[in-house]
């Protein structure tokens, strides 16, 4: 029988109502749901439910179909037949990424373009990338200048802006480190990671950003002519260890300045 039918039923209450409907949402979207999207679906399925009523079921499920209803993240809800679904369908999808991925290197170029035009965080970047740091802690895939104009009337010192990014989902970790080991030798260091990566993966490197002063970036890892880069966190200035920025930019200097 399903939840319309059931409807029908003089003893359906409530709290059965909002629990049918979420688990048949829930059903059709096996990467889970947000808790604002969830509320909304319901609302638009039985319009004489109470927003708050909803709102307030929906926290409950983990805690009254627990069997049914988890949640991988914050305010994520998802049954708990996906569990394994769901993991081995992010392998697949790493493998899938991987095959399909374009070079990083064809992003380098439209990010400098897009810190110093759109989030004017740089009066001037250049893409980097390889090894030309020559150590084993990277080198920035792309890195940029905040310069004072002359033009100004009050100057304020020089900024380092980097950036680490990838087209593999499976990679965010990987640039998450790479970027903390930047900002030794910079001022703010950004993450750009793929859109398409998933969605409680984007929101635990979300909450990482925000607790180490990292930016968070989006894009569209499978098209360079328009990469459609969405800032999600804006990265937090703090200083660096001057030894270690003029260590590293007495290599690029001719290049950067």
């Amino acid at each position: 029988m399903n939840w319309r039918r059931k409807f029908m039923a003089a003893n359906t209450t409530i709290k059965e109502k909002v629990q049918i409907i979420a688990l048949e949402i829930l059903a059709e979207h096996q990467e889970g749901v947000r808790y604002s999207e969830l509320r909304r679906e319901i609302l638009e399925k039985d319009s004489s439910l109470s927003q708050n009523t909803v709102g307030h079921l929906i926290r409950k499920l983990p805690d009254d179909l627990p069997d049914e209803v988890y949640k991988p993240d914050r305010g994520l809800f998802r049954l708990t037949k996906f569990k394994e679904d769901t993991d081995g369908q992010e392998t697949q999808q790493g493998i899938k990424n991987t095959i399909k991925k374009i070079d990083e290197e064809s992003f380098y170029k439209p990010f400098a373009e897009y810190l110093t035009e759109d989030l004017e965080e740089c009066t001037k970047a250049i893409p980097l990338g390889g090894n030309i740091f020559q150590d084993k802690w990277g080198t920035p895939d792309v890195i940029g200048v905040r310069k004072s104009r002359e033009s100004a009337v009050i100057k304020f010192p020089t900024e380092i802006v980097v950036a680490e990014i990838k087209t593999d989902s499976n990679g965010l970790i990987t640039a998450f480190g790479q970027a903390c080991a930047y900002s030794i030798f910079s001022h703010k260091a950004y993450i750009v990671v793929p859109n398409d990566s998933r969605e409680e993966d984007v929101s635990r490197l979300d909450t990482l950003c925000m607790h180490f002063g990292l930016g968070l970036i989006l894009f569209n890892c499978h098209s360079p002519e328009d990469p459609d880069f969405q800032i999600r966190v804006r990265a937090i200035k703090h200083d660096p260890d001057m030894f270690w920025v003029n260590k590293n930019l007495k290599i690029i200097e001719d290049k950067l300045f």
